[in-house]
């Protein structure tokens, strides 16, 4: 993700009086306009510069409909997204609604870190993910970013408790796996993640590792049925590749394999023990060349000499 030097990010994270316009939602084209305070851009470098492994980018998306600068949707968007930053230092996951005086300034949001992180890693995920989208999504009503270890997603329309299963994302590693040891073992992980229970789930069977979660706002029920159609497409549409990931509106499900990364650890390692002794070779080469000259020159001076 790229953007010139003078944008600046679009959301300000600070609360202010703007004045009232009687329209704050309007479809309209793309603003230009440094809107939003420049602070941000402080959290947003880190993570376009050099991201980790838990705030690098998975997917991101924004809606059509943009919000009118200044307008009461802005002040009350500014208020969630700070309200999120703030809980994800106490909590993995929380969802909000601020209340406008009209239905077109009202905006709900949640984030939701990997159940894995630690509590400082989710909090620096999820401002990472603020800023961020504050550069995905100029002006936009609503608007969505997964990065690998956090979720997090605003929009004025309502979708907190909504079951969505569109997928959004897939990946599956152009490597395949041709035994039928490593299939099996990733249809037994797979199989372990949609019969497990909570909203958070791994599981492993040797050298073959699986992750799956649902967003928070679903219930036992609909995560395991979120999960399953996960499940099914990573299945179907990744094949034999040796890993593979499927991200569906509120749930994903994933998978890698270990053994086929640590033969090709091996092999890059033994290609650069192969460089290494070339090079090596090279140098030994040049030096006897060098030695060769000086040996030919003494000689001829001494010839001279005589």
């Amino acid at each position: 993700m790229s953007r010139p030097s003078n944008q600046r990010p679009r959301f300000s994270l600070e609360s202010h009086n703007p004045p009232t316009p009687s329209h704050s939602l309007k479809h309209t084209k793309m603003s230009s306009k440094p809107y939003f305070l420049s602070f941000l851009l402080f959290f947003s470098l880190p993570t376009l510069i050099s991201p980790s492994s838990f705030d690098s980018f998975v997917y991101g998306g924004c809606t059509q409909l943009k919000f009118s600068p200044n307008s009461p949707f802005q002040t009350n968007l500014n208020s969630l997204l700070t309200s999120l930053v703030n809980s994800a230092t106490i909590s993995s996951y929380n969802n909000l609604t601020v209340t406008g005086s009209d239905p077109t300034s009202s905006v709900s949001g949640l984030f939701q870190c990997r159940g894995d992180l630690s509590p400082s890693d989710c909090a620096e995920c999820v401002r990472n993910s603020v800023s961020q989208l504050g550069i995905l999504c100029l002006d936009s009503a609503g608007g969505t970013l997964q990065l690998q270890g956090c979720l997090v997603k605003y929009d004025n329309n309502t979708f907190l408790g909504v079951e969505d299963k569109t997928q959004v994302m897939k990946k599956c590693d152009p490597n395949s796996g041709y035994g039928s040891d490593l299939l099996s073992r990733r249809d037994e992980v797979l199989a372990g993640l949609g019969s497990g229970s909570g909203l958070f789930r791994v599981g492993e069977s040797a050298y073959v590792h699986g992750m799956a979660q649902c967003v928070g706002d679903l219930s036992s029920g609909e995560c395991s049925d979120c999960l399953s159609d996960a499940i099914e497409k990573l299945r179907d549409q990744c094949g034999t590749a040796v890993s593979g990931e499927v991200y569906l509106g509120k749930c994903y499900a994933r998978y890698s394999s270990g053994e086929v990364y640590n033969k090709g650890s091996g092999s890059d390692s033994e290609d650069e023990t192969g460089k290494t002794l070339a090079i090596l070779i090279g140098l030994l080469a040049g030096v006897a060349l060098i030695i060769v000259f000086l040996s030919f020159i003494r000689k001829a001076f001494e010839g001279k000499g005589k």
